[in-house]
This record gives structure tokens, sequence and C-alpha cells, in this order.
């Protein structure tokens, strides 16, 4: 990617040189399942399907934010794509007659405590509706290239700009009417609704590549391809077939490989908001 010229977000809180006993951590994720759907790259199922049905007696996040943004070589590439980001959908929300509100970057390392509960590296990267943050320990990219084999920059852009998109899908309501409907529906229902959400995020992912590359020419060659077999590599199917040697369609929650490669691309291709019509589409 080419993000010499990118303009570094400030939108970030550093987190990670706090004393792990500071963030009230006490996260107990007792199975492997899911321990593997948190690497998902989604909204963390338990702040969609659980923590968010009570997010109104959540409590708030009781650590004091750090002073600035982190400098460090290891959060360079994460505060340019958030700032192209912020530059892409700011550009797009003033077009339709829109303000857009930037979200906040949460780094840390080993445990946090969110809007939208406590949360643990395990969690993989997620966006809390609550506090309107995006929180993730930089450590899951060195999972994504070297666990799930989709190295490059490109590939962790990808991974920031999905969370981006379920923050855009919060600021038009999308998140919200969708844990209303959840409400009323079976397990399975659930999941399929929120295999929706997560191909739509990937979809908005696509857009802010179309924009920031026709505006800022960021793209080198390869970084789609990088792009794609991380999408493709989250799949539920892929992720499935690897941890339990088979498949079970009713329990996705983002979408198979196919899903989130051919809505990345919708996007990329599209370029605008209704390309990304997940719910009305059967694909």
């Amino acid at each position: 990617m080419r993000l010499g010229g990118s303009r570094r977000s400030t939108n970030v809180e550093d987190y990670r040189n706090r004393p792990a006993g500071r963030t009230g951590m006490k996260f107990g994720l007792g199975t492997i399942v899911i321990l593997v759907i948190g690497y998902f790259l989604g909204v963390n199922p338990l702040t969609m399907l659980g923590l968010m049905n009570n997010m109104q007696g959540a409590a708030p996040n009781t650590e004091a934010a750090p002073d600035g943004a982190p400098t460090d070589a290891s959060s360079d590439l994460v505060r340019a794509v958030l700032g192209e980001t912020e530059d892409t959908w700011g550009a797009i929300f003033q077009q339709g007659g829109a303000q857009y509100t930037p979200p906040t970057l949460a780094l840390f390392r080993d445990g946090i405590r969110s809007a939208c509960g406590n949360a643990s590296s395990a969690s993989g990267p997620f966006y809390c509706p609550g506090d309107q943050k995006i929180y993730i320990d930089l450590g899951f990219y060195d999972d994504l290239a070297q666990q799930f084999q989709a190295p490059g920059d490109f590939a962790q852009a990808y991974v920031l700009a999905h969370e981006v998109g379920h923050h855009v899908q919060n600021l038009l309501g999308t998140l919200e009417k969708v844990q209303t409907a959840q409400q009323r529906l079976s397990e399975e229902q659930r999941n399929q609704l929120q295999v929706r959400v997560e191909l739509q995020a990937d979809c908005y992912a696509g857009i802010w590549a179309n924009h920031a590359d026709k505006t800022r020419g960021i793209l080198e060659p390869g970084d789609i391809d990088e792009g794609l077999k991380a999408a493709s590599a989250v799949g539920d199917d892929t992720i499935q077939r690897r941890m339990q040697g088979h498949v079970v369609p009713e329990s996705f929650t983002h979408g198979s490989a196919e899903q989130r490669m051919h809505w990345f691309t919708r996007g990329l291709q599209g370029g605008e908001l209704s390309s990304c019509d997940t719910f009305s589409s059967g694909s």
C-alpha cells in the first residue's frame, strides 16, 4: 500500500502499556468454538448477540484514556489506514448531506474493558456500538499472517476497514435495527441476519478501498489479492473445516469464504452504498 502521504489519525487510544491488572479483566471463554469465533474479524458475537441486549445497563469504560496517539512503527499502519477511512467516509457522508463522526481506535494488549463488556485478545478485533470504538490487539495481525496464512499490509487494512464498516452501520442505524429484529428470531435466524451484517461490513471495506484509491492512489499491485485472501481465510466454512473437520452452515455468523470475497469485491467495484444491500440479496 502507498500510505507515505496518508494523514495519520489522532483518534487512537493506546492501552498497550497498561498493566494487565488495570483492565479488571476476567474473561472466561470456555470453549474452543467461542475462541475461534472471536477470530472471525467481525463484530464480537458476544457483543451483538448477548452484550448488546444489555447495553442500556452496561457499565461504561472506566479506564482513563491515554494522552495522544501512539507513534511507534507497529501502530503506524493502523493510524494511516484509520486516517484514510476518516477522509473517505467523511467525503461520502458529506455528499449525502450528513456529517461523519469517526470512531476511536483502542489498541490494547491481553485484555480491556469496553462499554460492551470485557474483552481479551482471543476476541479478535471488534467494534462496540456503546462507545463507538474499535478494539484491536495488534498481535492479531501476527495470527492473521501465520495461522490464517493471510499476510500483507492490505490484509491488515481490510481488517480495520471491516470494523469501520460496522461503525458506518451504527451511524446509519443498521445495527440498532438488526438488534431489534434478532430479539424476535430463533438462533439460526439470528445467525443468518448476523451474516448479512458482516457481509455488509465487508462490502463497506471494499467501498473504502475504491474511494481511497481513486482519490489518493493507495493501492499497489497485489493489494486486492491480499484482501481477498484475508476475506477467504476468515470465512466461517474455512475456519470450521480447519478446526473441526466439517462445516455447519446453520451456525455461520460471518459468512462463507466465497460470500466474504464476493461482497468485498462488490463494494470495491461498485463504490456505492447501494451496492451493499446484503439484506435483500440471496448471495
